[in-house]
This record gives C-alpha cells, sequence and structure tokens, in this order.
C-alpha cells in the first residue's frame, strides 16, 4: 500500500473505530423510531405534530423503517424533531478497513496462486502447500500493497 493510501486507511479505520461495538446491535423488529416513540410513551399523533404531519405519516414512516426503505433524510427529521441525533456509518463486518483489505488480498492471491499450481500440476510441475501457503502470503502482500482495483472485483 502506497504512504497516502495507507495513512487514508488508517484515518478511516480511527474514525470508524468508534462504531466497532454496533455490529452486537440488533435492529428491532419495528424499527428505531417505533421503539424511542413508544418507550417515551409518546403518540403517533404528537410525533406526527412535532414533524407537521399527520398520524396516519407517521405510521408510514415507521413502518418505511421496520422495511427497510426510509430515506437519511426522514430519519434525520424524526430525530430533530424528538431531541435526537441520527448517527449513520458503513462498517466492516469483522474488524478494520485494513483487515477487509487484508482478507480479500488474501483471497485474490489464493486464487491466482490455485489457478497457476493447477496448470503447472498438469505439466507435472506442481509444488508442495508449504511453498503455496509461502507464495500466497507474498502475493497478498504484493496486492495490498499495489490496492489495484482488481482486488474488488
Amino acid at each position: 500500500m502506497r504512504n497516502k493510501q495507507k495513512l487514508l486507511i488508517e484515518q478511516l479505520d480511527q474514525k470508524l473505530q468508534p462504531f466497532s461495538k454496533t455490529r452486537k446491535v440488533l435492529v428491532p423488529e419495528r424499527g428505531w423510531i417505533n421503539t424511542i416513540r413508544t418507550s417515551l410513551n409518546m403518540t403517533m399523533a404528537q410525533l406526527g405534530a412535532k414533524l407537521n404531519i399527520t398520524r396516519q405519516g407517521v405510521k408510514r414512516i415507521e413502518n418505511s423503517e421496520a422495511n427497510g426503505t426510509i430515506t437519511l433524510n426522514s430519519l434525520k427529521d424524526v430525530a430533530n424533531a424528538i431531541d435526537l441525533k441520527l448517527v449513520y456509518a458503513l462498517v466492516p463486518l469483522n474488524g478494520t478497513i485494513n483487515d477487509l483489505i487484508q482478507i480479500k488480498a488474501e483471497k485474490l492471491a489464493r486464487k491466482i496462486v490455485l489457478r497457476t499450481n493447477q496448470n503447472m500440476k498438469l505439466e507435472d510441475q506442481g509444488i508442495g502447500d508449504e511453498k503455496i501457503a509461502k507464495t500466497i502470503k507474498e502475493l497478498a502482500s504484493e496486492i495490498k500493497r499495489e490496492m489495484k482495483k482488481s482486488l474488488w472485483d
């Protein structure tokens, strides 16, 4: 990875670090808006008044969140109406962005090395498991260092 790219990834990982525990958060079945509104003992009519919409409008918003079709702007409007802040991020399923890149590089390297080794076996020139593992590791390092776009194919 080039120094600039490496620095950008390190900075991104630092920005995302506070979100790392959110992987364990389960979204309530009826969505956050409904869960928070009912926890606050707020009616749909009351939330609607804060948003300048009808009770039915609040119901549509809650349903769209539960269905995964709500917009960020709608979420932000609801959050502002009840003195909350919308916070969102895209976080790696496991580990950091750097870990994600490493996993992708290793996967690509394994695919390349095993395909090449298969061709060599056909010509009776295959290499042993230890050599394959070492070659995969070296190629993964090179792929990660170069950060080619093919990493994401």
